[in-house]
This record gives structure tokens, C-alpha cells and sequence, in this order.
């Protein structure tokens, strides 16, 4: 079954502080911080929302199609897709940026420093889904991406007839509570965490009842509960 993925492709740089930055930062100094971490262990992951789906799916045995943007440093990205069996047809490549990365350091006690440059994902939404480009695509996913590509590609493959859920995950603070309605009234699941399904009901007024009469699926995941 194909699906096609809306999504981020990005490059993940995961840095290992020894210490712990509550040692590092001095309460009283905080107005002029100037800090710096000796990091023995780093690696680079290929990640993105887009990425990562289109990676377990396939191990899964489906047929993923990530709609995605990478910049002129994603040479590597395509690669490591297409080395997997995993179509880049609906993958461009810009050349005025660089791909989505986030960098992301934790210390000792699993306290997070991170940033993130979305670099390319902002140009997500030159990508269109319509007749001439769904032929054969049974289902898609809407995963947290740039804000215009979330609203219009959901608004795409709602248009096409293709079903698909919509997971807006950390993209979720970026919407009005009409704009997350529309959303669910267009998908055919949705599918959030218990802080995203809270913030979800107090942005559309309604609640995990209220919103499941509106999709044929609604999935809360609770984390280790």
C-alpha cells in the first residue's frame, strides 16, 4: 500500500554532556550567559518526522512516499532513501538553503539543550499533492512540518480523496484552534500524546469525545502508561 508521508526530512546532531548544566549556569548571570559544554560523544542521525515514518514503514513492509524538501547539503539524505528502497519522487532538493537540522545536547541528568534550523522544511509547501501526482496512494499522514505545507497539504489530499492522519505533533502550538478544527475535519484520524490531545481540546473547544465523533479514528498515546 503506498502512502504518502507529509512531513520534515532533517539531519539530527545528538551531543553527550558529561556534567550537568546546572552546574554550568549561574543563576544570578543570566543576563549575560556565555557558556560552553565539552561534548565527547556526538553523532549525526537522519531524522525528520517525514523520515522516520517512511523508514518504520517500510520496515513494516508498506510502500512509503515522504513529501518532503532537503537543501543543497542533502545529497546524503537522498542517498541513504533511495539505499533503502525508499522513493524520493516527491523529495526536492532547493538550492538557496540548507537541509532542516537539529542539535540537540543532554547532560547527565537527561536535562536538553536544543536548536533547531528548519532551512529547507520552510519551502515544503511548494510541493502539491493533486490529480496529476496521488494516482495509486491509498492513504497519507500529515507530521509536523512548515506551517503552510501542514494547511495546504492537508487541505490537498483532502481535495484528492486520499484519507490520512493527521499527527501534528510538535507542529501543534503553530495553529488556531479554527485552524486545528479544520484539520480534524478534514482527516480521517488524528493522532496526538496526552499533552497534545489537552492542548488539542483547549484550542477547538472541545473535548477527546467531541473530537472522535468528527474522525472515524482518534489515538491518544499515554507514554509508558
Amino acid at each position: 500500500m503506498s502512502a504518502i508521508i507529509c512531513g520534515s526530512l532533517a539531519f539530527d546532531t545528538i551531543m553527550g554532556f558529561e556534567g550537568r548544566f546546572s552546574e554550568q549556569i549561574l543563576p544570578d548571570q543570566l543576563h549575560i550567559l556565555n557558556v560552553s559544554f565539552l561534548v565527547p560523544a556526538l553523532r549525526r542521525d537522519f531524522g525528520g518526522c517525514a523520515g522516520n515514518i517512511a523508514y518504520s514503514l517500510k520496515a513494516l513492509g508498506g510502500t512509503p512516499l515522504p513529501m518532503a524538501t532537503v537543501g543543497v547539503d542533502g545529497a546524503d539524505y537522498l542517498a541513504r532513501l533511495e539505499g533503502l528502497g525508499i522513493s524520493t519522487e516527491y523529495v526536492k532538493q532547493v538550492g538557496d538553503t540548507m537541509t532542516a537540522q537539529a542539535m540537540i545536547m543532554t547532560d547527565r541528568d537527561n536535562n536538553q539543550i536544543t536548536a533547531f534550523h528548519p532551512g529547507a522544511m520552510m519551502q515544503a509547501h511548494t510541493q502539491t499533492i493533486g490529480a496529476g501526482n496521488a494516482q495509486g496512494i491509498r492513504l497519507g499522514i500529515i507530521a509536523p512540518d512548515g506551517r503552510d505545507a501542514m494547511l495546504q497539504h492537508a487541505q490537498q489530499m483532502h481535495a484528492a480523496g486520499i484519507p490520512f492522519v493527521f499527527d501534528p505533533g510538535q507542529g501543534l502550538p503553530m495553529f488556531s484552534g479554527d485552524e486545528l478544527l479544520r484539520f480534524v475535519e478534514q482527516a480521517t484520524w488524528v493522532t496526538v500524546n496526552d499533552y497534545e490531545g489537552k492542548m488539542l481540546c483547549e484550542r477547538t473547544g472541545l473535548d477527546l469525545a467531541g473530537l472522535s465523533r468528527k474522525v472515524q479514528g482518534l489515538v491518544v498515546t499515554l507514554g509508558g502508561k
